[in-house]
């Protein structure tokens, strides 16, 4: 079989991609990624309103009408299924799901509340879960794949984060979960960062600088390594399915 140049690129063009937490950080660059290989996007957002919009206005100035946003709470489980069914009457399809919102911050032993709980596990699993589930039939009609947005510390924990760790390691179960439960129709795989960008709450030089040292590339990634990931696992991947791969410097080789 001769090789021709469209089998080489990322191309989206006609799909119709929604991303959750898609307004700020990583899941903003991963929709850039996605909308500049012509995919149509769906861009959840919870509280990040003008991040939201202004990423809708940019993106909607390269090609007309294709960001539409959708503000929900991701905990709110009832609100799942309807968030699919407004994504579909926009374009009567929905191709890649991107389970990417996510909430981080540390819990210590013997601080835990049973909200942290509640919102760790809501945000990193329980939702991903639902929403896919609720996304499933959709996806199976275009062929279409699911993107989980994992974390190297799903296997490695990180101190005093336990409940964001566990969260995280059943996201990873996830990933291998439902390629099991949805193929051959959907592809499910995962992305795991490792320091890509520093969280929103304070860290110190030092600490930043032990973490990189603890890399083989030694130095940090970037929000692009994790959205050329998801593209690729969206346009590029067709016979990989049930799989994490780990976009973190080499981070997670150190024992």
């Amino acid at each position: 079989m001769q090789i021709t140049q469209d089998m080489l690129q990322n191309d989206l063009s006609g799909q119709v991609v929604l991303i959750t937490g898609g307004a700020q950080r990583v899941g903003a660059m991963t929709a850039r990624f996605l909308h500049a290989a012509g995919a149509n996007l769906v861009i959840h957002y919870r509280n990040s309103r003008q991040p939201a919009l202004a990423l809708q206005e940019e993106l909607n100035a390269v090609r007309e009408n294709s960001v539409i946003l959708i503000q929900a709470d991701l905990l709110d489980i009832n609100s799942l299924p309807v968030i699919i069914k407004q994504a579909l009457e926009q374009w009567g399809r929905l191709d890649v799901l991107v389970n990417n919102a996510s909430s981080f911050y540390p819990t210590p032993i013997g601080k835990v509340t049973e909200q942290h709980w509640d919102d760790l596990v809501g945000s990193n699993m329980k939702a991903p879960f639902f929403l896919s589930q609720a996304a499933a039939p959709h996806l199976k009609k275009q062929q279409g794949c699911i993107i989980n947005i994992v974390d190297i510390h799903a296997e490695r924990p990180m101190e005093g984060h336990s409940v964001y760790n566990m969260a995280k390691a059943g996201l990873g179960m996830l990933v291998k979960t439902l390629a099991f439960e949805l193929g051959p129709e959907v592809r499910v795989n995962g992305v795991a960062p490792g320091a890509i960008m520093w969280p929103t709450q304070e860290m110190d030089e030092v600490t930043k600088q032990r973490i990189v040292s603890r890399t083989y590339l030694k130095r940090k990634g970037s929000a692009e390594d994790i959205a050329r990931t998801v593209l690729f696992l969206a346009a590029s991947a067709d016979y990989i399915s049930g799989q994490t791969i780990a976009v973190d410097g080499g981070r997670s080789l150190f024992l």
